[in-house]
């Protein structure tokens, strides 16, 4: 049974049971697939012998999910997108992926009233099942193209890591269907039998709203970038009693603090944290680990996790060459679940992708390294800036601020002077408030990184804030913190 007969079965076994709730509306398993196979056969009659790509835009509504399953059971890829996205930009992503029909939530309605039997030709193993597309270093968006083998890989490691009930899980859907990570949550969900509950941009603005809905929710497996965890930590009745049958925390997306991880164990002790790494040329995720009291008191910062079955990741330093462990150099990973390549893109495909042993692989733009087997993400390779004749990683200074104590979490951006890096900012979210003033405060963590870094390496400003502005992905939105330096 693949993957679509997989998610097609729970039609006949569980027709009623809810698939995906966002706010009042509720979609069951039986109308998922009849409206899909009917999406499905639309698609057929509107584009014969046609397999381009489907976008999709919306916002966590049901008829995404329909339009997903319709695209794809139709034999074409599809392209999410979110309505969070400019429209600029989503016109443009649209026209590089070469989209003969873009759909909305309320088209799809609209198509899917009437039953009908889905094609019988559905995407095969290795044909695009999804793109996603990602920023690029030009300005210019790159489709990310992701196969059905590649979810199958994906999703067959953590079933089998992660043993969900079947028919009991409900998953927390944070991140906008265009943001990779939630794939993790949607494809699991689907694959499970389970209920995904979407949380829509709207609750995330309001706090009084998003608590509610948490605690009607029940959710068991929740998935989100850290920031979104630790803004929610903000709230002090975020505690177990509010998500009473939650068993796992699920991150990925960026750097997990080991603060915000203690914090969960202390307040969900019923429930599990677990810290995963992977890009989106990667499927989501190649390695994972659990992070308990003896991780947090061993590591910091906290490790990535243990290496998926199947796959292998390469530490290697600049000429290509691989480095042991406890050697720092670029994260390469090969393997099944590697995407083939960029959409219409042979020359940044030719860039990042290569074969390693025949099996493809990814040069992932991170540096990393080993240690105990498990891997350490320690920042991108081009998140450096040149300040003062030095070169300097932000995720460094970053990593050595986290680790003093007092700081919950910090993000490093350089203060910009004539069109040049000046200084560094640093904005940090505090464990608790000490007495003196922000300038005495300022010096006091100045004076303690300057045990661990050089001086050149040293913020001159410090701005301490309750929370990250968050982008809709739920990553730290940093071009809105050096909006605040102006």
């Amino acid at each position: 049974m693949d993957l679509l007969e997989r998610i097609d079965s729970w039609a006949r076994t569980a027709p009623d049971h809810a698939v995906h709730v966002s706010g009042e509306r509720t979609l069951t398993y039986g109308d998922l697939t009849q409206r899909s196979d009917a999406l499905a056969a639309h698609l057929a009659g509107a584009l014969p012998d046609d397999k381009s790509p489907i976008a999709v835009v919306g916002h966590k509504e049901p008829e995404m999910l329909v339009a997903f399953l319709g695209a794809v059971k139709a034999g074409h890829p599809y392209v999410p997108l979110d309505t969070s996205i400019p429209p600029q930009r989503i016109e443009r992503i649209v026209a590089v992926a070469g989209a003969k029909l873009t759909l909305t939530p309320e088209e799809v309605a609209a198509l899917t009233t009437t039953a009908a039997a889905a094609p019988a030709h559905r995407v095969g193993p290795s044909d695009p099942y999804y793109i996603i597309f990602t920023s690029g270093s030009t300005g210019e968006p790159k489709g990310v193209v992701i196969t059905l083998g590649c979810l199958t890989d994906f999703v067959t490691w953590t079933l089998a890591e992660q043993k969900f009930a079947e028919r009991q899980e409900t998953f927390l859907n944070q991140a906008p269907f265009s943001f990779d990570l939630s794939v993790m949550d949607l494809y699991l969900s689907l694959a499970t039998g389970g209920t995904l509950f979407s949380v829509t941009n709207e609750q995330i603005a309001n706090p009084k709203q998003l608590y509610h809905a948490f605690a009607a929710s029940g959710v068991t497996t929740w998935v989100s970038t850290p920031s979104f965890a630790q803004m929610c930590l903000a709230e002090r009745t975020f505690a177990a009693p509010m998500l009473p049958r939650l068993r796992r925390f699920w991150f990925c997306g960026e750097t997990l603090p080991p603060e915000v991880a203690a914090q969960l164990l202390e307040r969900f002790p019923q429930a599990q944290v677990w810290n995963t790494y992977g890009p989106t040329e990667a499927t989501c995720a190649t390695t994972s680990v659990q992070i308990d009291h003896e991780v947090l008191r061993r590591y910091s910062p906290l490790p990535v996790g243990y290496v998926k079955p199947g796959t292998r990741i390469l530490i290697m330093d600049e000429d290509g060459k691989p480095l042991p462990s406890g050697e720092r150099g670029e994260i390469v990973i090969a393997g099944p679940n590697v995407s083939t390549g960029y959409l219409g893109r042979p020359d940044l495909t030719a860039q990042a992708f290569f074969t390693s042993d025949g099996e493809r692989a990814y040069r992932t733009g991170d540096w990393g390294q080993f240690q105990d087997d498990l891997l350490f993400f320690d920042g991108r390779m081009d998140d450096q800036i040149k300040l003062h004749g030095y070169r300097i990683e932000l995720a460094d200074v970053e990593a050595n601020l986290r680790a003093l104590a007092g700081i919950r979490d910090a993000v490093v951006i350089p203060s910009v002077k004539n069109g040049k890096p000046d200084s560094l900012a640093a904005f940090v979210i505090l464990s608790e408030r000490p007495v003196g003033s922000d300038f005495a405060v300022s010096r006091a963590l100045r004076t303690q990184l300057g045990e661990r870094l050089p001086s050149y390496m040293l913020p001159r400003k410090f701005v301490f804030v309750e929370i990250f502005p968050m982008t809709p992905n739920g990553k730290a939105d940093r071009r809105r913190l050096e909006a605040l330096l102006r």
